[in-house]
């Protein structure tokens, strides 16, 4: 593997950010579509709804993460959601996460957020290292809960 650079993302990286964003979606269990994959991240580009990092060895982009903007009204302050993060198969372990997540941070400095935020599976104990090696604190204040909005 090469030296890997992380950059922000931007609309010219559209096709190269769908096809990992929808290999990550197949990670999770659902099946590959590239095409809904790019409209979707188009969406985010077009209403800044997100920011995206992509990371490359040499020319072939390898890993992405996306940061989701959100405030905390007790802080009275900006704050970000790593929602997503994914590195290829074929570059696991060579500290890509790593420069992803720290790009990230490195972002939310630069904006001013006072806070990063992220969910992972109970059961996903690589992630849960990853996170903690990085300096992630796992929260024993707040339990989680979700509401699935019927269609």
């Amino acid at each position: 593997m090469n030296k890997v650079a992380v950059r922000q993302a931007a609309l010219s990286d559209l096709d190269a950010l769908a096809a990992l964003f929808d290999r990550y979606r197949q990670f999770y269990g659902r099946g590959s579509d590239v095409d809904a994959a790019k409209a979707f991240l188009l969406a985010r580009f077009n209403h800044g709804e997100s920011v995206l990092f992509l990371a490359f060895d040499g020319d072939m982009p390898v890993g992405f993460a996306q940061l989701y903007p959100s405030f905390s009204s007790v802080s009275l302050a900006r704050i970000f959601v790593l929602n997503d993060l994914f590195v290829d198969t074929s570059a696991r372990k060579q500290g890509v996460a790593g420069k992803l997540i720290a790009a990230a941070v490195a972002f939310a400095k630069t904006v001013g957020a006072v806070r990063l935020s992220l969910s992972t599976e109970v059961g996903n104990k690589s992630a849960q290292a990853l996170y903690e090696a990085n300096g992630w604190k796992r929260d024993e204040a707040f339990l989680s809960y979700e509401f699935s909005v019927p269609l």
